[in-house]
C-alpha cells in the first residue's frame, strides 16, 4: 500500500513538476531531450593537460594560454565547452534561480571526473566564493552548490565557508586578460585552519582565462595546500 501511495504520489509530481531538460528547457522524460543529447558534446581527446581545455591539434600538450601563463594550480577538467545550450543552460542555473540543475552538473562531473578526483587524492572540495553583495543579489552561490552535490557523491568533506573573496571585484567578462588578473590580484583569502600538505579541488561553474582558478589557487598554496586542482562545468576554447 505504502508503495502504491508513493508511486501515485510522484505520478501527481511528474504532471504538476514535469522533468525539463537542463539545456533547453523542453519537458522530456529522459535526463537530456534526444535533440541536445545529440547536439552537446562532452570534452575529449585532444585537451590541454593543464587547464583541460580542448585543443585541435593532436601533437600538442598544452593550449596557447598554459604555455605563455604561470599557473598556481595542478590541472583542471571541465565538461563541456561554453557554447550554445551549455552556455543558455548556466545561466538560467546562476541568473534564473534554476538551482535544481545543480544536481544534474555533480552527477555529472562525479561520472565523468570521480576517477581523476581519487587520484588526485583529494581531501577537501572548495568553492569559489562570491562576494557578500553578489550573493546576496542572486540568493546563492552556484559554486556552494556544486561543491555540496559532490561531496555527497563522493565521500569528500566541502568547505563552503573558509575561502572568501576579500574584495567586491569587477566582473570578469567585462574585462580584458591583463584587467582581469589586476582585478583578481588578493581577491581571495583562507580564514580557516592551515591545509598543510593537502589536496585541494576548487569547483566553479565557467573556466574562461584561469585567472579567478588562479588567485584562489595562490591563495589556498599561502595556506599550506600541497595541490590545487579544479573541475567546471564548462570552459572555453584552446588554441
Amino acid at each position: 500500500m505504502k508503495k502504491m501511495l508513493k508511486r501515485a504520489g510522484e505520478k501527481i509530481l511528474d504532471l504538476l513538476y514535469p522533468h525539463t531538460c537542463p539545456f533547453c528547457g523542453e519537458v522530456t522524460e529522459r535526463r537530456i531531450c534526444r535533440t541536445c543529447a545529440r547536439e552537446v558534446w562532452y570534452i575529449r581527446e585532444p585537451r590541454c593537460k593543464k587547464c583541460g581545455k580542448p585543443i585541435r591539434s593532436e601533437s600538442s600538450e598544452y593550449c596557447f594560454d598554459c604555455l605563455h601563463t604561470r599557473h598556481f594550480y595542478e590541472r583542471g577538467l571541465s565538461l563541456w565547452k561554453h557554447e550554445k545550450q551549455v552556455r543558455t543552460s548556466i545561466y538560467r542555473f546562476k541568473y534564473q534561480n534554476r538551482r535544481i540543475y545543480s544536481q544534474f552538473y555533480t552527477e555529472e562531473l562525479a561520472k565523468k571526473f570521480g576517477k581523476y578526483v581519487v587520484g588526485w587524492r583529494i581531501s577537501l572540495i572548495i568553492p569559489i566564493p562570491l562576494s557578500r553583495k553578489r550573493k546576496k543579489q542572486r540568493g546563492f552561490n552556484q559554486a556552494d552548490l556544486l561543491a555540496e552535490g559532490l561531496s555527497q557523491l563522493l565521500g569528500i568533506t566541502a568547505d563552503t565557508v573558509h575561502l572568501q573573496r576579500t574584495v567586491d571585484t569587477i566582473p570578469q567578462k567585462e574585462l580584458g586578460n591583463r584587467e582581469r588578473r589586476e582585478n583578481l590580484k588578493n581577491a581571495f583569502w583562507w580564514t580557516g585552519k592551515e591545509l598543510s600538505g593537502r589536496n585541494v579541488l576548487l569547483v566553479d561553474d565557467i573556466y574562461t582565462t584561469g585567472n579567478t582558478i588562479d588567485s584562489a589557487a595562490r591563495s589556498l598554496k599561502k595556506a599550506g595546500a600541497e595541490k590545487v586542482y579544479f573541475l567546471t562545468i564548462s570552459i572555453g576554447q584552446g588554441y
